[in-house]
């Protein structure tokens, strides 16, 4: 899959969701075959003021690349600069989000009510494409009518402007992740433009990766709340996609993808703010093993990196012994 210039291995794409898509879970993504990892959604007046925890959302490692970097905002000026500075600071990809609907973000007009305002969104996707040499893309909601009307808009609006691609997860503005996400327009969104359409919503396997495909004709897919403690649904995709059965982690497997999560998390943040991290976390990865919810409940009283690596070795240790008997 091609976005501007940027030639990506595959079409499986990680979704940006806040607090979760951090450079840790990012990374191990990357290492389990996802072509394309997206930063949590940053605030293009939290970087433009160099506010310190806006800024420090913009590190990244080799690991992870390529990257993508998703600012919201609404102000063509504030939205140019803060390309300018995602831009510097080495991202590969810079990502616009015109869909989360939150309501400290809707206030600013940023998010999901740039789709109601086309004049405002035009002038802040060109203000950023005169500033930026970066592929630059949107991700999008339906908008806030089901009828698909205003995300073809937005989408053309998009490609007149320069975008390089758009990202649609086909639910309302204020559906949140209620009902069923309506693969159809992403189908009549690709009809639509001529630009690479990415779909997302409601990839819950690895064979909801080609159906999609098959359904939508849509370019790229977007994987989100699937992938939580699951990096390895994009290897299992990628397997099916190679005509090959996917293949299931197996304990040794799981248990060296959460040490590396711990590794990457206190590289990342330090250990005094990995460990509070970790104790709601880790317990991802232990969804369906045998008594998981007495791991998770082990790790909430933890203090120490070192006590994380010793529960988790021995929770594995356990589930590995009880397997043979």
């Amino acid at each position: 899959m091609k976005i501007g210039s940027l030639v990506l291995e595959n079409r499986l794409i990680l979704a940006p969701m806040a607090g979760i898509t951090q450079l840790p879970f990012r990374r191990l993504a990357r290492e389990a075959g996802c072509a394309l990892v997206v930063t949590e959604m940053v605030s293009a007046n939290g970087l433009v003021h160099g506010t310190k925890k806006t800024v420090e959302l913009l590190v990244s490692h080799p690991g992870e690349r390529p990257l993508s970097t998703q600012i919201f905002g609404a102000d063509p000026v504030i939205m140019k600069e803060a390309a300018q500075i995602v831009q510097s600071a080495g991202a590969d990809i810079l990502d616009v989000n015109l869909g989360c609907s939150v309501r400290r973000v809707i206030r600013q007009g940023a998010g999901a009510a740039l789709m109601r305002e086309p004049e405002r969104l035009e002038a802040v996707l060109k203000a950023i494409r005169s500033a930026v040499s970066l592929p630059l893309t949107v991700k999008m909601r339906t908008g806030w009518e089901p009828s698909g009307e205003q995300a073809i808009r937005t989408a053309r609006i998009a490609e007149y402007c320069g975008v390089d691609a758009v990202a649609i997860h086909p639910r309302t503005a204020i559906q949140g992740f209620s009902g069923r996400a309506d693969w159809s327009l992403i189908a009549l969104l690709k009809k639509s433009v001529s630009i690479p359409v990415i779909g997302n919503g409601d990839i819950q396997k690895p064979d909801d990766v080609l159906r999609m495909q098959r359904e939508t004709g849509c370019d790229g897919i977007m994987i989100g709340r699937a992938s939580i403690g699951n990096p390895w649904i994009f290897a299992q995709a990628i397997d099916l996609i190679h005509s090959s059965p996917p293949r299931r982690p197996d304990l040794p497997k799981r248990l060296h993808t959460v040490l590396r999560y711990i590794e990457y998390s206190v590289n990342h943040f330090g250990e005094s703010r990995a460990v509070p991290i970790m104790r709601s976390r880790l317990g991802w990865f232990t969804k369906g093993l045998p008594h998981s919810s007495r791991f998770r409940a082990a790790i909430a009283r933890l203090k120490t990196r070192q006590d994380m690596v010793d529960a988790v070795q021995a929770y594995f240790g356990y589930v590995q012994t009880a397997a043979r008997h």
